[in-house]
């Protein structure tokens, strides 16, 4: 969230920053409700001035006098209750209409209405050639006993999907290799609720806007959370931390959730857009300095690509426009990993950079060497997402013969296998 103080400063940047996102907010109604809020707090202040000397005038009243004062007093004590009413009318108003006015985006970030203009930045790895017909992740997994939908669809419905035998130790394999790695680079693993409070949602500024794609719990008033960056981010919400302790990264392991509102035959079929996955997300809460973070910014990217390299598993880096961007990030490239069965390349990663604004929802805070108090920056990018990776995985490295290679990393994982082969 921005601070009011900081729109005011800034409206121009503001305005240009909500259209270029493509996101409706009323800017100028935020200003015009913190005008009104000072005038109000003014005239209550001193109708509480006011109605504190007319308490001391009272009891030197004479009987005559008193009666008619009373009255005037009481008149004074409805005018507050009502200032107080309406002070707290405009609070709520203002709260809710700030919580919707975007971060604006860095100048460093193309223009764009949606994710089909993003700009690429580069690629790696060299894109399979097979000299057979290969199959698709499905059939793959089909013929190979290790993946089943039909079964998964009776259990839970569309979107789902079971893996089974050397499927899910794949998926573990590519789970803890990720998980290792970043711990390695400096992570504190976490294993984090998936149940939330509306608060943490809140706080990451999942919501307001993105209800529908969560998936809620109403009886306990819970929700099911689309990614560890909620719970772990908001891990410290409500503190003051030293600075002396800054950086402080942590990856979050955790099974995901999203309803996919409005997927509905959109990449639908098999492992892309399914509604529960698992992932291991970085999440770095560092000083408020843009500098800083862009240097964090670029670390938990090649961690990223770097997994992904120790994988085989060509990709392309984006820098993802504006119109495709959420609603506090500054900046965010997303990787996008090889996938032969869609021609083209699947996002498998984000990694994104928020300033003060998941902080200031949060109130997470660091005192700075001078004393000061100060808002954190924070940021966030998937280490790895399962099953969506395992497409890349088991369509670039299947064979003529039907079997699919290990990835020599994933060796160990896997119990020393190396090839995935029908039973």
């Amino acid at each position: 969230m921005l601070d009011i103080k900081w729109v005011r400063e800034n409206l121009a940047m503001v305005r240009e920053g909500a259209q270029r996102k493509r996101i409706a907010c009323d800017v100028d109604r935020c200003v015009a409700l913190d005008d009104e809020r000072k005038v109000v707090q003014g005239e209550l202040g001193e109708a509480n001035h006011e109605q504190k000397q007319a308490g001391q005038k009272m009891a030197k009243l004479t009987p005559e006098e008193r009666e008619p004062a009373k009255a005037a007093l009481s008149e004074l004590k409805d005018r507050i209750r009502g200032l107080e009413v309406r002070e707290r009318e405009i609070k709520e108003e203002l709260h809710d209409l700030l919580s919707r006015v975007p971060m604006p985006p860095g100048a460093e970030v193309p223009d764009g209405v949606d994710d089909t203009e993003n700009v690429e930045l580069y690629t790696w790895g060299e894109i399979p050639m097979f000299d057979f017909e290969p199959k698709d992740h499905v059939t793959l997994g089909l013929d190979l006993d290790i993946v089943d939908f039909k079964r998964a669809s009776k259990l839970a419905g569309s979107q789902t999907y079971i893996l089974k035998g050397a499927g899910a130790l794949l998926e573990l394999a590519v789970l803890r290799f990720a998980l290792d790695y970043v711990v390695k680079a400096g992570f504190e693993p976490m294993i984090v609720p998936t149940l939330v409070r509306y608060e943490p949602l809140f706080g990451t500024a999942y919501f307001p806007g993105g209800e529908e794609q969560a998936y809620h719990c109403e009886k306990d008033q819970l929700y099911l959370t689309g990614t560890s960056e909620v719970p772990v981010t908001s891990y410290h919400s409500g503190e003051i931390l030293d600075a002396a302790d800054l950086p402080i990264r942590y990856t979050g392991y955790s099974t995901c959730y999203r309803r996919e509102a409005g997927a509905s035959g959109r990449d639908t079929k098999g492992l892309y857009r399914i509604h529960q996955f698992n992932k291991v997300e970085q999440v770095v809460i560092s000083r408020n300095d843009e500098a800083e973070s862009l240097e964090h910014h670029q670390f938990i990217l090649d961690n990223a690509k770097a997994i992904l390299e120790a994988m085989e598993v060509p990709y392309r880096v984006v820098n993802v426009c504006t119109g495709d961007l959420g609603m506090g990030q500054v900046q965010k490239f997303d990787i996008e990993s090889w996938m032969p069965s869609r021609g083209g390349y699947g996002e498998t990663h984000s990694a994104s950079r928020f300033h003060d604004f998941q902080s200031r929802r949060l109130n997470l805070r660091y005192r700075d060497e001078n004393g000061k108090v100060r808002f954190c920056h924070t940021l966030n990018n998937t280490a790895i997402a399962t099953p969506r990776v395992l497409i890349s995985l088991l369509e670039n490295n299947q064979q003529a013969d039907g079997t699919v290679r290990i990835p020599e990393v994933l060796v160990p994982y896997m119990g020393g296998m190396e090839r995935i082969e029908k039973r």
